[in-house]
């Protein structure tokens, strides 16, 4: 744990935007399924000369957790030269499985995992619709579909 946390706490999107254009070092891993990065889209980090990390917390269509979690993140970091003292922004749809990544990478000895509130596609709107009121499209940062 880090500080005696879970994990290194919630961020809005903006805010992990900036870290991520300040901090050549810092990965944001999007951890929804791939149907998911298929069909509604992935954050853009080309304008950062960065990608995405894509690693499922859990997998399509079972949704069962993903057992090889922790090791393709160490290796996507591994790739990178990363270790486990890189400041890591978890993505979801909505922000709970990003949570579930970033406490389960704090346990591995991850120092900076964070988790992005309202994720990719944010809460449901009034018409239960997600997208239109918060997360990463909400707020007009790039992203591309498939």
């Amino acid at each position: 744990m880090t500080n005696g946390l879970e994990y290194s706490g919630d961020l809005d999107v903006e805010t992990v935007w900036k870290a991520l254009s300040a901090d050549p070092n810092a990965v944001l891993v999007d951890v929804r399924t791939v149907a998911e990065w298929n069909f509604v889209g992935i954050p853009d980090l080309s304008s950062l000369s960065k990608r995405v990390l894509l690693i499922e917390w859990q997998s399509f269509p079972t949704m069962n957790q993903n057992g090889k979690f922790l090791a393709e993140l160490a290796d996507g970091l591994a790739e990178r030269g990363l270790g486990k003292d890189a400041a890591v922004y978890f993505i979801c749809r909505s922000g709970a499985r990003s949570k579930s990544a970033a406490i389960a990478a704090t346990s591995d000895g991850h120092t900076a995992a964070f988790n992005v509130a309202e994720g990719f596609e944010g809460p449901l709107d009034p018409e239960r619709h997600r997208g239109g009121v918060g997360g990463w499209k909400a707020a007009g940062l790039p992203w591309i579909q498939s």
